[in-house]
């Protein structure tokens, strides 16, 4: 008879069953965001020709739907660590439409190169960030205050870098940033091959990554989720980046900036998930008092996540000015609102300490299927903006139910 020893880790098994209503209702959070972003294009993809032969599926809308929304996914993944702390920030529209400005006057105006360019601009976002960061962080100005007066700053600041006119077009290599695709590396199948294998070696990461996952929980018991769920889940995400590759394949391939979308949330994904500074960030959105009294350097982490953000609220700028190839006046106007809309749909709780990057990403494509299918189908901008603040209130107090009910 063997005997365990005190360092062994105690095994509980997996836990049994297929669909388990208790455990879905422990995580409508994560699977509610799945089920609506589904239920939210399936809608549209009918209503805009049939399931078969609708518009929104078809490949170039689905390049067209990632092109719109890269830079509000890519400012929603910075949002959401502010959110996270407890914080906010209205400014992010204001500084992507500044930043996109200033690019344009570096490579317009003053001719210099693309790559320069926006390391400057991305430099620049940085101290912006900084500078609101440090007020927020160690002046203890309320963030609302500081963010709602850096959006006007910024705003002016545009207006004035820009001359109140448009300024393009931009050089051809920095136009490739929005509206670039990858190369096909094997040519000759009628269908942009390295894309579809990029899905392929995509999902089979995804399997890897969740099984190895969930072989760690069950080694220590902590395994919650059903497997029929876990397999479930698994498949259906898989089944949709099958989908979204072979359909981009038939068309134009990835785009660059979905690759470039692709690396920040896995990045950021492991940063929160996997490292102690993700951690501490939660901790500090939990309960600030606490995390500081047990070590935590708070003002520290609020600092760099105002930095981090006016970073990506930089780069989502640059790529927004790429896609018009021109910068505007009116560059980010409102993308601060889409942007807040997103980390809140997508689980963020209004609280602070609640949020993950993926539900981010799902919150930001929401919205963004809501715009695209709502223009398809002719609805007014008028009705858009009292649908989507309909939807915005509808997940706050989601979240507030949630949290009164624990």
């Amino acid at each position: 008879m063997s005997i365990k020893t005190i360092d062994e880790p105690v095994t509980a098994g997996e836990p049994k069953g297929g669909f388990d209503f208790t455990f879905f209702k422990g995580h409508i959070r994560e699977y509610g965001m799945l089920i609506a972003l589904v239920v939210i294009m399936a809608f549209f993809q009918v209503m805009t020709g049939g399931l078969l032969d609708g518009v929104l599926m078809k490949p170039v809308n689905l390049t067209n739907l990632v092109l719109q929304n890269s830079y509000i996914v890519i400012m929603a993944i910075g949002m959401l660590l502010i959110i996270i702390t407890g914080h906010i920030d209205l400014s992010v529209g204001s500084i992507a439409g500044f930043i996109g400005g200033l690019g344009a006057v570096l490579m317009v105006q003053q001719g210099m190169d693309g790559f320069s360019a926006a390391a400057i601009c991305l430099f620049v976002g940085g101290i912006i960030g900084a500078v609101q960061g440090y007020l927020v962080a160690y002046f203890k100005v309320p963030s609302f205050i500081v963010t709602l007066a850096g959006m006007l700053v910024f705003r002016g600041l545009t207006l004035k870098v820009l001359g109140s006119a448009s300024v393009g077009p931009f050089p051809e290599t920095f136009q490739l940033l929005s509206k670039g695709f990858i190369p096909d590396f094997a040519p000759g199948f009628g269908f942009h091959m390295t894309t579809l294998l990029i899905g392929v070696a995509a999902s089979a990461a995804l399997v890897f990554f969740s099984m190895r996952k969930r072989q760690k929980q069950a080694r220590f018991g902590k395994v919650e989720e059903p497997f029929g769920m876990f397999v479930g889940r698994n498949f259906f995400i898989i089944a949709a980046l099958m989908l979204i590759s072979w359909l981009l394949a038939t068309y134009r391939g990835f785009p660059n900036v979905l690759i470039v979308m692709a690396l920040l949330i896995a990045v950021y994904g492991f940063m929160t998930t996997r490292t102690t500074i993700g951690r501490r960030i939660y901790a500090v959105g939990g309960n600030e008092k606490a995390a500081k009294l047990s070590g935590i350097k708070t003002e520290r982490l609020t600092f760099l996540t105002f930095v981090n953000m006016g970073v990506l609220a930089a780069l989502a700028g640059l790529i927004f000015a790429a896609r018009l190839n021109s910068a505007t006046p009116k560059a980010g106007v409102g993308f601060e609102l889409d942007v807040i809309a997103a980390c809140f749909i997508g689980g963020a709780s209004a609280y602070g300490g609640v949020g993950k990057v993926v539900g981010a990403v799902v919150g930001a494509f929401i919205m963004g299927v809501m715009n695209n299918g709502m223009s398809i189908l002719g609805i007014g901008i008028d009705d858009q903006q009292v649908i989507k603040g309909i939807v915005l209130l509808a997940a706050v107090c989601f979240d507030v139910y949630n949290r009164n009910k624990a």
